[in-house]
């Protein structure tokens, strides 16, 4: 019997059922039974094919948590039903530059989970052996899809920035990757403030870890907020002000974009006259997702999730779409 999953036969077209051979398990690979999959904004794109890379019939789903179900020969690490999550990235060549300095995430030969293979809307999902982290009991088993995303996207700017635990770190939007940084920047220890559009969200921000919070909208509170900011961790994947966001940074500071913009643009003096850094990142390597994870259940941090069963997928999509979910979508399997 082949794999079962909901696929995408062409752009912008409604999920359908789908059945698939995956062939023979590869020597260094792993099979996972999905019991949950998140739904990323990152999904939506690919079956829109908006990016360009997309190939139809396309099974999305690239924020997996399962148990292991059959492991490779060559695949040591891991042992049967052991829980695992698998995130954008399935494989790495291991023995690039990249790899071998252990940024397995950066490697020109990489395989990406949803990128011409299929993904983990479906019973089961394949991997390289070394991308299905295991899963800590201290992490909630029915939440941590977004984890292996969104969560290791917005924890990575932590590390790469060298960002204090006495840092001043602005979170702009507040949605499935900002309400995420804002928990793992005050778990940090930092003096966290969140800039949005909608004040409607200030109450809950601060219930998720921001101390201050600010209308975006608001040109005066972005002026009075000029050179407060050791990182400003721009979520979001619209154009904004550059030179404005810029200009929040202390010297020194750093701008990180983790939202997919088209373009940036900005000007250039005052980055170079206050030694201020732009910057931007993908998701993490094997290692750092298994930090974390150890960091995300050592301060009790998940993300705000709302579940479907996953026959409902359709349905999520267009929750998705419509702006409503807060702040993550994770699919149950109910094949």
């Amino acid at each position: 019997m082949g794999f079962l999953a909901y696929a995408a036969t062409d752009i912008g077209k409604p999920l359908e059922s789908f059945e698939y051979d995956p062939g023979q398990l590869g020597l260094d690979e792993v099979e996972i039974d999905v019991d949950y999959c998140g739904l990323c904004h990152s999904d939506l794109s690919m079956v829109d094919n908006d990016w360009g890379m997309s190939r139809y019939p396309l099974v999305p789903g690239h924020e997996v948590v399962g148990r292991v179900a059959a492991l490779g020969e060559q695949v040591k690490h891991l042992k049967l039903g052991q829980k695992v999550g698998l995130g954008w990235r399935a494989r790495s060549c291991m023995v690039c530059d990249q790899c071998m300095t252990g940024n397995h995430h950066r490697c020109p030969q990489g395989v990406d989970t949803i990128v011409g293979r299929n993904g983990g809307f479906a019973n089961k999902v394949r991997c390289q052996g070394a991308w299905a982290i295991p899963i800590p009991e201290t992490v909630d088993f029915a939440k941590a899809g977004p984890l292996f995303c969104g969560g290791l996207t917005v924890f990575n700017p932590l590390i790469l920035s060298h960002l204090s635990p006495m840092g001043h770190v602005a979170v702009v939007g507040i949605g499935g990757l900002g309400h995420m940084a804002l928990k793992f920047a005050k778990a940090w220890g930092c003096e966290v403030t969140a800039f949005s559009t909608s004040p409607d969200k200030e109450a809950e921000a601060k219930s998720m870890g921001a101390h201050h919070f600010l209308n975006s909208r608001d040109e005066e509170a972005l002026a009075s907020a000029a050179g407060k900011f050791d990182m400003v961790l721009v979520t979001v994947n619209v154009m904004l002000d550059w030179d404005a966001y810029v200009n929040l940074l202390k010297p020194g500071g750093r701008l990180h974009i983790v939202g997919a913009i088209s373009k940036f643009e900005a000007t250039w003096f005052p980055v170079i006259g206050g030694e201020r850094t732009i910057g931007g990142s993908p998701i993490g390597s094997p290692a750092l997702a298994n930090q974390m994870l150890d960091f995300s259940g050592r301060h009790e941090i998940a993300p705000k999730v709302e579940e479907f069963p996953m026959s409902k997928i359709n349905d999520a999509l267009e929750h998705l779409k419509s702006g409503k979910a807060r702040y993550r979508i994770v699919l149950k399997n109910d094949f």
